[in-house]
């Protein structure tokens, strides 16, 4: 199981429709083959940049939900929303404390 960061800005007016496709699309995600965990972050001190922080079961996983039409959609419209270029980390989780 890895981790995936994605870090997005939005123009301000825009931060309301991302939120609202968000809502209806993150039970889709969530839903996607090989997808444990999905939580949406939004930075504290600049409330125009947002993260989403996923677990997936496998590299092929995330690659199959990328190549999905699910994907497709969601990022066809999030795109048009940004102020700048998004970013994307794939990482492997060494600790956790609960």
């Amino acid at each position: 199981m890895f981790v995936r960061i994605v870090k997005m800005s939005f123009h301000e007016e825009n931060i309301p429709k991302f939120l609202e496709n968000f809502d209806s699309i993150k039970e889709k995600i969530r839903g996607s083959e090989g997808n444990r965990f999905l939580e949406l972050y939004q930075d504290k001190y600049n409330p125009c940049i947002f993260f989403t922080y996923s677990y997936w079961e496998t590299e092929e996983d995330l690659e199959n939900y990328r190549r999905s039409a699910l994907f497709d959609e969601v990022w066809t419209f999030t795109k048009q929303l940004f102020n700048d270029k998004p970013e994307a980390w794939s990482v492997d989780k060494l600790v956790s404390l609960t």
